[in-house]
Formats: structure tokens, sequence, C-alpha cells
């Protein structure tokens, strides 16, 4: 960041250590990096994703003191197809796990969706309408665990049904993270999702509102997943879809959670885009 005054979003000395020994060995097994886009710092690329995620911005609107849309993007999508950027987050989150004082990986996950409105250059194709909460755009499905760590992401279009996803994101718990024996949902995704979670080893449970109350209630074993969701609308990138491939979603939803990783690590907070209450 020499020569340049600081963003909100950008990495601490503490936090880029979390992440620099990842990225290090990740160029050491990459040394053919091309172009221009090997001049630049991996922490400012990093600066530059969170700032981007943060503000919601166009790629071609980064600022001119971070490095361009060319470099960023360039290291964006490697990380992407490559994994690396689920790769950091994972690791982090067992770090958040052992100091919360549990097991490196969880025994539980909690299941929900959320649909989030598209733009308009987002392909039709991978798009749909979810009738039931009259969005258009993409569904975005969560499997945390108990902590409201993220375990594993899927988006497909809107009008893709809950179960669909759930049996995807169960597929990708059982992946990741083998230890996985417990999962709860609620009543949008059915019988098939139990089925299959029976299938690899993995006891799903519906947990129901057992109130006739209107609007948002937290509901036991739930919350935490609606929480999560939460945290992540708190990243402009994330609370409409502008990505061309579901995939870019699913990596952009990875550097929010994996910013939030950071922050439990350290104890520090990034600023919000929204004003602070007024004093009373």
């Amino acid at each position: 960041m020499v020569g340049r005054r600081a963003y909100p979003s950008d990495l601490t000395d503490e936090q880029w250590a979390l992440v620099e020994p990842f990225l290090r060995a990740w160029k050491k097994r990459r040394p053919s990096v091309s172009g221009h886009q090997g001049r630049y710092e991996l922490r400012e690329i990093v600066n530059a994703l969170v700032y981007q995620n943060r503000t919601g911005c166009q790629w071609a609107y980064l600022p001119h003191d971070l490095p361009p849309k060319s470099a960023v993007y360039y290291y964006f999508a490697l990380w992407r197809d490559d994994g690396t950027d689920q790769a950091i987050h994972d690791l982090l989150r067992c770090q958040v796990r052992e100091r919360s004082g549990r097991a490196e990986d969880p025994s539980a996950v909690v299941l929900d969706t959320q649909s989030v409105r598209a733009a308009n250059q987002v392909p039709a194709a991978t798009t749909g309408l979810d009738a039931a909460k009259k969005v258009s755009g993409r569904k975005r499905g969560l499997a945390v665990d108990t902590l409201g760590l993220i375990i594993a992401v899927v988006v497909m279009a809107a009008s893709v049904t809950d179960t669909v996803i759930g049996v995807r994101l169960l597929d990708k718990v059982v992946e990741y993270t083998p230890t996985v024996t417990k999962a709860w949902v609620d009543a949008g995704f059915k019988d098939d999702v139990e089925i299959h979670g029976a299938m690899l080893g993995i006891s799903v449970e519906q947990v129901r509102r057992t109130d006739g109350r209107a609007g948002f209630v937290p509901v036991r074993k739930r919350w935490v997943v609606e929480q999560t969701h939460g945290t992540l609308m708190l990243h402009r990138r994330l609370t409409r879809d502008y990505e061309s491939r579901p995939e870019s979603t699913v990596a952009h939803t990875w550097w929010a959670a994996t910013v939030n990783l950071i922050r439990r690590l350290t104890g520090t907070n990034t600023s919000s885009w929204r004003p602070a209450p007024a004093d009373a």
C-alpha cells in the first residue's frame, strides 16, 4: 500500500499475515504468472477484491490507485477456477473453530437458500423466477455449521427448488467435510433431501415454525444460517447478482466469508456502508 491512502476495506498487517502464507505458497506453485499481472503485489490484488466485494463497484470502476481490472480479474478467475479462494476460507474457518474450542470440522450443518435479484446483463439461461418470493434472479444456497461458518455454497437459477439445491449442498458437504452426520433444514426442503442425506450418512431433520406470527421469526437451529445470509449482505457485491457465471457468484461469497473470518480472528471490524444512527 506504499504511495496511497488506505481504504476502510484494506487488510491490516495483522489481517494480511493470516492470508499471506497461503497465497505465497500458491504463487510458488505457479511461477509462470505472465504479463503485467505478475508485477502487482498479491496483497494489493486481495485489497482490490475485498474493496469490490464491500462496495459493489464494477470491475472497470476499481480506483486508479488499486491494480487495474485486467490484473485483479486475472487472479480472481484463477483462484475461482483452481479452488484457492475456498481453500483459504476453509483453512481460516478451521482456525476460528479451534479458537472457539471446537473440532476443525463440524458434525452438523444447517441448510438454507436466499433468492437475489439479477442485474439485467446476467444471462437469462442461468436465472429464473422464484415464484414464492417473487424474485427474478438467482438462488444462493448455504450450508453452515452451528457457529454460522460456511461449509458449502451453491448458486443456481432462482426457479430451481430448494430441494434440488439441498441435494447439491449435501454432496458438497460430504466432499469437503465428511465428518458431518446431521443437517437441519426448513419446510422448503422436501423428502428427497432427507432421502439423499440418508444415502450419504447424514440425518436430515426439518425444523418447522411452531407459531402463527407473520414475518420473520428466528427459529431454533435455523436462525444461525439466517444470520450468515445477513452478514453476507454487508458486502454489496452480493446484494444483487451481477455475474455472468454462477461460479463467480460463489467466488464472491467465499471472499466475503473469508473477510468475516479474518475479522473474527483479529477482533477487528470494517466500517459499515450503512450510516451510523444519529444520537438520540
